[in-house]
């Protein structure tokens, strides 16, 4: 077989498959034979390509050349045309600044960006064990294995490097594993329960890159001393359910998992479990209990898993976007990892911009970088020309930051003079006319329509603040209505179980702090996002 001259990335993941992504892929296939090209022109399903909301996106390489909204139909134009004659269809392209970098890739509408979560998202076929080693994928396990490096060595590194959990608390990853107990039974968990409304970058993760949070639970696994992980996953992701259950038994057909992966003593294999679709479950414990075969009732802490896990047994849980970073540090270096972000947040962030942004997609910048430049320069501003009203950070349980907060650093720290968090990574963007007070709604109705029920603080707390915000919806509520919504809100941060409990006064004090008088004011012409 001759070498390809040409390379045509399908992004397939949630959205685009709604559009209709393989469709056009096979037509794309259908088209390539039928002009006898299938061994100069290669069809690729990837994964993410950095734009989401404009349907089925192609990116046709060595041009480089971004073409969205693409139907079945104009897939003989854009072999015709393209790659047959040289000419880009243009109806269909979009542009991007010239921002290639030979050491840190960037495709779509994106601008450059330090990709080291992502470096192969959109890039490679996920499923291709082959690719995914091209792409870089089990280098670190081989330096681990062939420079001889402990599994303290291994910690060591992960700590020097600054990496803090990405699941939205932002504790350091290699504190976290030298705390765990001694034992000769231990597990490790990756967190992969995406069930509050805006979130997907964990998803985009595991449809893009799947061998990288193999490679980074090996790692983890070995460093911590445990031979057996689980990755506890949303029921409804079943493309990345599929994808990653696919990639992991191909990892154990070529000894990438299993006893003594590659020759080594190093012993360590993954497991899938689903969730049932409860928000709750994402709070560690929670998810423990599940994984245990119960229901997902948060336990009381301490003990905490490091010490008292899954089954009784010391255990580790990280997201899917901590474990993801593990395998660039060891590989790297600590000192490497450092060089991006701030001094006490180091490495990049994944984000999902969408809402009212020009441009919503899928991005990887360096922790520190702002609010600002995430919404204009990657987001391309508000769509439509209007003009920006304020930014839902950290998804639902997340803060509002308005027009006075857009120069605000996005890393753990400098996040906390907004009384807000980087959480989930989801940013959603709001024009001029969104409704905060409808908006504020829907995340109150969340809260209480997931609250597990099992302490009072949330159970009954979730319920009055949604009725006292349902008055303000039909015009009736009042200033002792919103000191009311603080105070319950409050009370519930200092006296819930969990987390869920605890979370919504961030947007509700948020809300109120930049937009009191809109509550005040309502209802007003406004449009939901």
């Amino acid at each position: 077989m001759r070498l390809a001259r040409s390379h045509v990335l399908i992004g397939i993941e949630e959205h685009s498959l709604i559009a209709g992504a393989k469709a056009v892929e096979q037509a794309f296939i259908a088209a390539v034979e039928k002009q006898a090209l299938s061994e100069e022109i290669r069809i690729v399903e990837t994964g993410s390509l950095g734009i989401i909301g404009h349907g089925v996106v192609v990116v046709v390489y060595p041009e480089g050349v971004t073409y969205v909204g693409v139907t079945k139909a104009d897939v003989p134009e854009i072999v015709s045309e393209h790659l047959i004659k040289g000419h880009p269809v243009e109806r269909l392209r979009v542009y991007s600044p010239p921002c290639f970098d030979t050491e840190k890739m960037r495709t779509g509408l994106v601008h450059k960006q330090p990709r080291i979560v992502l470096s192969n998202c959109g890039v490679i076929d996920p499923e291709n064990l082959e690719e995914a080693i091209a792409g870089g994928d089990y280098q670190a396990l081989e330096k681990v294995i062939t420079e001889g490096i402990s599994p303290q060595g291994v910690t060591d590194e992960v700590t020097r490097s600054g990496l803090r959990g990405r699941g939205g608390a932002g504790f350091p990853t290699g504190k976290k594993w030298s705390l765990t107990a001694p034992g000769a039974e231990k597990y490790l968990v990756c967190n992969a329960d995406e069930g509050e409304p805006g979130m997907c970058k964990d998803r985009l993760i595991l449809e893009g890159d799947p061998h990288r949070l193999i490679e980074g639970m090996i790692l983890a696994g070995y460093a911590i001393g445990v031979k057996k992980g689980y990755i506890y996953i949303r029921g409804e992701y079943s493309l990345p359910i599929g994808r990653m259950t696919r990639t992991i038994e191909n990892a154990r057909a070529n000894n990438l998992l299993g006893e003594h992966i590659l020759g080594a003593d190093i012993s360590f294999d993954i497991e899938i479990k689903k969730g049932a679709g409860a928000y709750v479950c994402g709070e560690e414990t929670a998810l423990i209990e599940s994984i245990e075969g119960k229901r997902g009732y948060p336990r009381l802490r301490p003990p905490y898993p490091g010490a008292v896990g899954l089954w009784g047994k010391p255990t580790v849980v990280n997201n899917v976007e901590t474990l993801a970073n593990v395998a660039p540090i060891i590989l790297n270096g600590a000192d490497w990892f450092r060089s991006f972000g701030t001094e006490t947040c180091p490495g990049t962030k994944v984000y999902t911009v969408f809402g009212h942004a020009a441009n919503p997609g899928l991005i990887e910048v360096e922790m520190g970088t702002s609010l600002r430049e995430i919404v204009y320069r990657y987001g391309g501003g508000v769509r439509n020309g209007k003009r920006f009203k304020a930014a839902l950070v950290g998804g639902a349980a997340g803060a509002f930051i308005d027009e006075d907060g857009l120069n605000v650093e996005m890393d753990y720290d400098s996040l906390r003079d907004y009384s807000a968090v980087l959480g989930s990574g989801a940013v959603l963007v709001l024009d001029e006319d969104a409704s905060i007070v409808e908006l504020l709604q829907g995340i109150l109705r969340f809260f209480r329509h997931e609250s597990c029920g099992q302490c009072v603080p949330c159970r009954s707390g979730t319920n009055r603040l949604e009725a006292i915000l349902d008055r303000f919806c039909v015009g009736e509520g009042s200033e002792d209505d919103l000191d009311l919504l603080l105070r319950v809100s409050r009370m519930m941060r200092d006296t819930a179980f969990c987390p869920l409990g605890q979370s919504p006064v961030i947007p509700i004090e948020s809300a109120l702090r930049a937009f009191r008088q809109e509550f005040l004011s309502y209802p007003a012409v406004a449009t939901s996002v």
